[in-house]
């Protein structure tokens, strides 16, 4: 295969010879004075009139974020309106939202799921930190980690009602972006209304799950309600939203041989191959989440207004335990295997978000905005037994683990000079960043688990704590050279440092020293459009990830999934290329995208047994290249009026390329192996049918590919717990506006009934229907 690099280069020497060649072919040569012909005109020429048509407007969603323009966003970008999301998807939770957008797949393994990690044409799930969720002003990416647990995005503070449009800008080629961008960066922007606004929601769902022994229906419900208003120079927008869950088991116990003197265990095997017999199921979770957030502003002045932002969210979840196990007598028992205990917890969360921005939009040559962020863990409890003791008892002694303390804070200048105003051909925009990330995870041993919280805690068992800072100072400047053609060069430059880091495991302690990095970060992009219906686009970025606070210091040594951090890793820096090319009339868009991504020093988490226990380690990979092609289109009015076709298919070559660092046990190798979580195939296809105002009528395919999770490839066995399998799901939705102001909506997500693990058990056939109302 043509290396992207290489065409896409080509391609950008191409486009610089464009100028001048239209130059040569729009200047005509100067006539010879000798040429009689070249006598000026002595009388006026008549020329036929002119009609000059406005395109009309393609399929495609435009920018719902107004930071796309205002600091002049170079990367490519999919969207989907309020509108849309009505039609098209069963929401019950925010991040339902991106479903069907090109490229892109969340992990969601259950409604009120508090771990939805988004996945992008270049990295897979256990990659959060590798891409960026905004909600406004709010950064809704947890980068105190970069897993599918504590660094999945606070999805919860912003509720379905709220939306008023996702934008998603695809690699890190804008330097307004930390790199952290590699992957793209999600907005989410959400409504503050004009006028008096109220809006009513209930929304059920229902799943049928048949795994192994598991059969049961689980059942979810959400009520949301919102309230906004402008009254003068004041405007606020109120929004609840409470959803309780029940979720089919997020995981099953096993165990290497059957358990002595039971029956009922299930012969299997694990992803690699090694037998795994499933004794039970686990993770069955009852989540209750509260969700309350205001947002008001003022308007100062005619062109400058102030915002602020406050959102609280609380998590109560229990999760409880199924064993297949029976004893001689034929009652159940857990068979005296602990690892039932991990799957059976309690957990309490409050977390509180605040933001407040100061923005001016003067409409002439200069504008800023100043941002500021603060998000904390105020109540962050997990409590759970220390094994299991006869029949389907665990012990009174137990675990308590904490995050209350862990909190991060962000602040941004940002800057916009148009030398020449709107219209001029130069829009210069610069700013300035700091964060701060800050992680306290504590586990104590408790007497009796069951009544830690109250009773206090007992000693202190592990600890993992530290600080990771960042200053950056950015600039890019769009300039528009020619009729058609738009250059955009800019840059970040950043200085990372993590301090404070501290373990402690048993009676041994360790505090790590502080380590610092600085990088420089160059982005350009030229886009050509060639005439009303086509353009083309070539960018370039690289992007320097830092370690999360959690990859360096994070010990946990309780639940289902232990962790050892790594501080030693370094930063990883990707090297981005994309060229796409776009064609969209008023019945239709297409894009095809090259793309290339060579990220060396890769940050890769390993989950691996260690004595039973499923255990993530860090390590950085020398070099590992991203490959691949992407195809995302519409089609409006197909056949007859209303009927919509809308599509993407991804291919992606992802290859560990050098992995000097690899050790295995098995004499396994991981060079020229696919990179981890990276499945080479993902698409999805979808028909909207409009008949009238009132109706619409939505089906929706999604698939992906074989994957593998490790970095020697050696997971092989799918449909396994801990596998991460192919699937294909198909969708349903119809929607019908009973009155100007109120619709029903009833759907089925995984209408085939598909079942498929990415490393949990994902939902079988689930039954979704909505009342909503606005006022």
């Amino acid at each position: 295969m043509l290396s992207v690099r290489a065409a896409t280069t080509a391609a950008i020497v191409g486009l610089a010879l464009i100028p001048a060649l239209a130059k040569a072919q729009s200047t005509s040569p100067s006539p010879s004075p000798a040429d009689p012909s070249a006598a000026p005109a002595t009388a006026p020429v008549n020329l036929p009139p002119v009609t000059v048509t406005a395109p009309q407007p393609a399929p495609g969603v435009p920018a719902v974020s107004p930071q796309i323009d205002r600091y002049a966003m170079p990367q490519t970008r999919e969207s989907i309106d309020e509108k849309k999301i009505d039609a098209s998807i069963n929401i019950v939770d925010t991040e339902d939202a991106a479903k069907y957008m090109p490229s892109l797949f969340v992990r969601k393994r259950n409604y009120g799921d508090t771990q939805p990690v988004l996945a992008t044409r270049t990295w897979g799930v256990n990659s959060s930190a590798r891409t960026l969720v905004y909600a406004d002003d709010i950064l809704l990416t947890a980068l105190i980690s970069n897993n599918n647990t504590t660094g999945a995005p606070r999805w919860g503070l912003v509720s379905p009602e709220e939306i008023k449009g996702i934008d998603f800008l695809y690699g890190p080629f804008s330097a307004a972006y930390p790199g952290n961008s590699m992957g793209g960066v999600m907005l989410i922007s959400t409504r503050m209304p004009e006028k008096t606004e109220i809006t009513l929601g209930q929304t059920l769902a229902f799943q049928n799950f048949n795994y192994y022994a598991t059969q049961d229906t689980y059942s979810t419900s959400n009520t949301a309600g919102t309230i906004g208003s402008k009254v003068g120079a004041f405007s606020f927008f109120l929004a609840a939203n409470r959803e309780e869950s029940f979720s089919q088991p997020l995981g099953f116990v096993t165990n290497p041989n059957q358990v002595n003197g039971t029956s009922g265990s299930i012969w299997a095997l694990n992803k690699s191959g090694v037998q795994a017999d499933v004794v039970g199921a686990s993770g069955l979770l009852h989540t209750t989440m509260n969700n309350y957030k205001l947002k008001w502003g003022i308007d100062l002045n005619d062109w400058l207004k102030f915002t602020h932002t406050i959102g609280y969210w609380q998590n109560i979840a229990y999760s409880t335990v199924q064993s297949y196990l029976r004893a001689p007598n034929g009652t159940p028992t857990f068979g005296a295997v602990n690892a039932f205990a991990s799957g059976n917890y309690n957990l309490q969360e409050q977390h509180l978000a605040n933001a407040v921005a100061l923005r001016s939009d003067t409409k002439g040559t200069f504008d800023f905005e100043l941002i500021g962020t603060y998000y904390t863990y105020l109540t962050s409890l997990q409590r759970g037994p220390s094994g299991v003791g006869p029949g389907l008892n665990f012990t009174t002694a137990g675990t308590v683990t904490r995050l209350d303390g862990t909190n991060w804070w962000t602040a941004d200048a940002k800057f916009n000079y148009r030398p020449q105003g709107l219209e001029g051909p130069h829009q210069v925009s610069f700013g300035v960043h700091g964060d701060q990330y800050t992680l306290s995870n504590p586990t104590y041993s408790a007497s009796n688990w069951l009544t830690a919280s109250i009773n206090g805690t007992g000693p202190l068992t592990s600890f993992g704590a530290g600080k990771t800072q960042t200053w950056g100072f950015w600039l890019q400047d769009k300039w528009t050279f020619a009729p058609g053609l738009t250059a955009t060069l800019g840059g970040r430059l950043e200085n990372w440092t993590a301090f404070g880091g501290y373990n402690v495991l048993g009676n041994t302690s360790v505090s790590y020293p502080t380590v610092q990095a600085t990088n420089f970060s160059p982005k350009a992009s030229i886009d050509w459009t060639i005439n009303p219906t086509w353009s083309t686009r070539f960018n370039f970025g690289q992007a320097n990830r830092y370690p999360t606070v959690s990859e360096l210091y994070q010990l946990v040594t309780t639940g289902l999934t232990n962790a050892i951090p790594n501080p030693y890793l370094t930063p990883e820096s990707a090297l981005s290329f994309e060229w796409s090319i776009e064609r969209q009339d008023a019945n239709s868009r297409a894009r095809l995208t090259l793309f290339e991504e060579d990220t060396a020093n890769a940050l890769i988490q390993q989950t691996s047994p260690i004595n039973g226990i499923l255990t993530n380690t860090w390590q950085n990979v020398g070099l590992i290249r991203n490959r691949g092609i992407e195809l995302a289109g519409e089609l409006k009015d197909v056949a007859f009026k209303g009927f919509d076709l809308a599509g993407s298919v991804t291919y992606v070559d992802s290859k560990i390329i050098s992995n000097p660092g690899f050790q295995s046990s098995f004499g396994s190798y991981s060079q020229g192996m696919w990179a981890p979580y990276v499945p080479q195939w993902r698409g999805t296809l979808t028909a909207t049918y409009r008949p009238d105002d009132k109706w619409s009528l939505f089906a929706g395919a999604r698939w992906q590919g074989w994957m593998y999770s490790t970095l020697d490839n050696s997971d092989y066995i799918h449909g396994v717990y801990g596998s991460f399998d192919p699937f294909f799901v198909i969708d349903l939705k119809a929607r019908f506006q009973i009155m100007d102001n109120a619709a029903l909506e009833f759907g089925v997500d995984n209408v085939n009934d598909y079942k498929y693990i990415l490393f949990h058990p994902f939902p079988n056939r689930t039954f979704v229907a909505s009342l909503k109302a606005k006022f």
